[in-house]
């Protein structure tokens, strides 16, 4: 049976708290029910609820309702880490095509913390070579980009990003610096949690707002290309 999105309640954001607190095996293990009942169960239901859109923007997407494909796994690898703490306090969901290289394509994302969650769209840490592609779609006709960024400037979004910190063309116009002095990057909208948690509405919400990045989604698959 389908999983029903019901929102993820105060107790997701207290397991994560306390899980930050107590970052042992044995808290986890101690608390492991209410990991799978207020993080996991809801990520899959949330990924169930927005399975069809998200094919209806790329059929290549990754929407499988498990950990490791769709869903962060809790563990971390500490094998080349100073920290060694044994658990992520941060939990994710991400829509991506399931390739060896996808941090070179953008991908949709939702993250929650202790306090606060977000959500956007972008590439996890592109190399030089694709973001030398971008460039040369701005230099080439910039239109195409600033129909689908068309939202950019209602506010819902931040553009996230390690820049250069020389411009790599200073005539290039004010309105698409910013963008083309980036090493990577990614919109990404923030908020605290309430008191209450995230409501079943936010299913829709969500959807709403990865529906209105598809045109950029779209303009970032096929600009990046060889």
């Amino acid at each position: 049976m389908p999983l029903k999105f019901t929102g993820f309640p105060a107790r997701s954001f207290q397991f994560l708290q306390g899980l930050r607190e107590h970052n042992t095996k044995a808290w986890f293990e101690a608390h492991r029910q209410e990991y799978q009942q207020f993080i996991v169960h809801p990520m899959q239901a949330l990924v169930e609820e927005l399975a069809l859109l998200m094919l209806s923007i790329d059929p290549m997407l990754e929407v499988s309702p498990e950990v490791n494909k769709t869903i962060s796994r809790i563990y971390r690898d500490t094998r080349f880490s100073k920290d060694k703490t044994p658990y992520k306090t941060n939990q994710w969901l991400t829509f991506k095509r399931p390739r060896k290289a996808w941090q070179n394509h953008p991908a949709y994302f939702f993250e929650l913390s202790p306090e606060s969650y977000r959500f956007g769209m972008g590439f996890y840490c592109a190399d030089r070579t694709t973001m030398d592609r971008f460039r040369a779609g701005l230099d080439g006709n910039p239109k195409p980009f600033l129909a689908a960024t068309h939202f950019f400037n209602q506010g819902l979004f931040a553009l996230e990003g390690e820049s250069y910190k020389r411009p790599l063309k200073a005539e290039i116009s004010p309105a698409l610096q910013d963008w083309y002095n980036r090493k990577s990057f990614y919109l990404v909208s923030s908020y605290p949690v309430e008191r209450q948690g995230i409501s079943a509405a936010f299913a829709d919400e969500l959807a709403s707002s990865f529906e209105e990045l598809a045109p950029f989604y779209q303009y970032l698959s096929k600009v990046i290309q060889p």
